[in-house]
């Protein structure tokens, strides 16, 4: 039986100290107390950097600037398949505020390990250390 597939963005902000910020999800949802990357499902008619600065919006009140394609995951759970599109941001107007989740954090890419990252982004840390270096 084929699995409907669900499509969303996702950013890395990196900020001037080449620090990401990551988001804990909150109770809840999906995976709640898991840390992950901003950003959100791709509503109806949207292309991926539509979504991104929409959720980025809702969720922690920024203007993105310029977006860069970084890589994409790819993830079979129960009932659908999740397909995220990962962006670089190193752009944005204003000052990241948390709306939703249970928590924000500004983190180097080699302490990323120390949180409870979703599974799914972990192979990320890799592809930003590649991209942005430390």
């Amino acid at each position: 039986m084929t699995k409907p597939i669900i499509h969303a963005a996702a950013v890395a902000l990196v900020d001037r100290d080449k620090r990401v910020l990551i988001a804990e999800r909150p109770q809840g949802k999906y995976m709640a107390g898991y840390w992950e990357f901003p950003g959100g499902k791709l509503e109806e008619g949207e292309t991926p950097e539509q979504a991104l600065k929409r959720e980025v919006m809702e969720e922690l009140g920024i203007s993105l600037g310029c977006t860069a394609p970084l890589t994409f995951i790819s993830e079979t759970r129960e009932d659908h398949h999740v397909i995220v599109y990962v962006y670089v941001s190193r752009e944005w107007k204003g000052i990241p505020e948390n709306k939703i989740h249970t928590r924000l954090a500004w983190t180097r890419i080699g302490s990323l390990k120390d949180y409870n990252l979703l599974p799914s982004n972990i192979p990320l840390i890799a592809n930003l250390r590649d991209t942005i270096g430390l």
